[in-house]
């Protein structure tokens, strides 16, 4: 389980092409010293299994199915990818509870600066749009990220300077492919609603 709170952006360092799916190396700035083998990192959204590590990289295996479902069958060598180490009982809860599950993949419509901001619309598959409300919570590659306003199947946030600079959204560019993972009460909501 995980915050949205990104704690480093780290790049792709190689991809090894697999029988089926891939290995990717990932450098970070962690201190891989204190990452287990088998531990989770959610990696733009998407958790993944630590496989192998070393100073400064951690390697993790990637099915085919999560290639296709995600942004990351789109990743190549230094592609900005947002890291997030699994929560722990002490840690600050500053986000919201994100699963490291992708729901589906996102189209930037439009990034536009508003000040010291920057406003971001995002275009959804039609079969998520019903769990984004004003005002809710979503995770964007990652990051825990409040919902301004909804049209249709497309929503806005505003992305404050340090989220910007502290995430891979620095490198945004209109039409990119972002993961999302919609907020886990809603998902639970709409289910309960179904069955009423």
């Amino acid at each position: 389980m995980f915050t949205g709170i990104i704690t480093d952006v780290g790049r792709v360092a190689e991809i090894v092409q697999q029988a089926v799916g891939s290995r990717l190396s990932i450098s970070t700035k962690f201190d891989t010293g204190t990452i287990a083998l088998g531990a989770s990192i959610a990696c733009s959204g998407a958790c993944l299994t630590v496989v192998d590590k070393g100073n400064g990289w951690f390697a993790a295996d990637v099915s085919g199915e999560t290639l296709d479902c995600t942004t990351l069958g789109n990743w190549v060598k230094d592609t900005p990818i947002n890291l997030e180490r699994a929560l722990t009982a002490a840690d600050e809860l500053g986000g919201h509870l994100v699963l490291g599950h992708v729901d589906g993949v996102g189209h930037l419509d439009a990034v536009r600066p508003e000040g010291d901001n920057h406003s971001v619309e995002i275009k959804v598959p039609e079969n998520l749009a019903r769990f984004i409300a004003s005002k809710g919570s979503v995770a964007v590659d990652g990051v825990s990220l409040t919902v301004n306003e909804v049209e249709d199947c497309t929503f806005g946030v505003n992305i404050i300077p340090h989220t910007w600079d502290q995430t891979s959204f620095a490198f945004f560019q209109p039409g990119q492919a972002v993961n999302l993972e919609i907020d886990v009460v809603a998902r639970y909501v709409a289910r309960l609603m179904e069955r009423s």
